[in-house]
């Protein structure tokens, strides 16, 4: 279970995420739509602590932080119960595919470098991208980096897989095949928070729907009830802007 308290992040006299209160079961998928700039991606990366929040606390099993409070300890034993794919892949350039996915098992893990290296073979195989593993990333297409991106994600066997619009940076053509890629994952039962624009993809991988704007949960539930009967009257006005 993890479980989100009083989220809050303000960046200058801006307050971003105001008070988010969020729960989400274990195998539980969660998309959060809104407007651009009303604190998803923000939600992500403070659940994470890449953006460390003013107040609240984030509960991930085991691992219970309070912002105001968090230790580097308390943040490193978060990083490891969650992994966050980002919208621009975030790979190492002068790493190839395979030790992309190995840094985290041996740096953050303390992995052995030959358990590493399986564990990353067998992530890429899963990716359909097997073939590539000693190839850097300006030897891939965009869509190739983020399937690595989410290969790398999925191979330190988080609680949590946060998905930060995933195929934003993406041409058109690559979109498919890291949908693809998501939709896998998903029918393993792995809990995902995902931040996207791709309204089809929600109603079909989502077992919730969050709606944000102006920093705020504004309605939560199925997505055919969030996307198809939405109570809201902000939610109605961006699905109206979105179809």
């Amino acid at each position: 279970m993890i479980s989100i308290r009083g989220l809050t992040k303000r960046f200058g006299g801006t307050t971003v995420l105001d008070a988010i209160d969020l729960d989400i079961a274990d195998g539980e998928r969660v998309v959060v739509i809104g407007p651009s700039g009303t604190g998803k991606s923000t939600l992500l990366r403070c659940v994470n602590f890449l953006d460390r929040p003013d107040a609240g606390t984030i509960a991930v099993g085991d691992v219970v932080v309070d912002a105001e409070r968090a230790s580097k300890r308390d943040m490193l034993a978060l990083r490891r119960a969650t992994a966050f794919v980002f919208q621009n892949y975030a790979l190492f350039a002068n790493k190839t595919a395979k030790e992309n996915i190995m840094e985290a098992l041996v740096t953050v893990q303390r992995r052995p470098k030959d358990e590493a290296e399986r564990r990353a073979l067998a992530v890429l195989a899963e990716t359909g991208l097997a073939e590539k593993a000693d190839s850097y990333p300006s030897a891939l297409s965009g869509g190739q980096q983020q399937r690595v991106g989410i290969g790398r994600a999925m191979a330190i066997g988080a609680d949590l897989m946060l998905f930060d619009e995933p195929t934003s940076a993406l041409d058109p053509e690559w979109v498919g095949e890291v949908l693809d890629l998501m939709r896998r994952v998903a029918e393993q039962r792995q809990t995902m928070l995902i931040v996207t624009h791709e309204m089809q993809f929600a109603r079909e991988i989502a077992d919730r729907v969050v709606f944000m704007d102006g920093g705020r949960i504004v309605e939560v539930g199925p997505p055919d009830q969030v996307l198809d009967t939405p109570k809201d009257e902000r939610l109605r006005r961006f699905l109206r802007r979105v179809a």
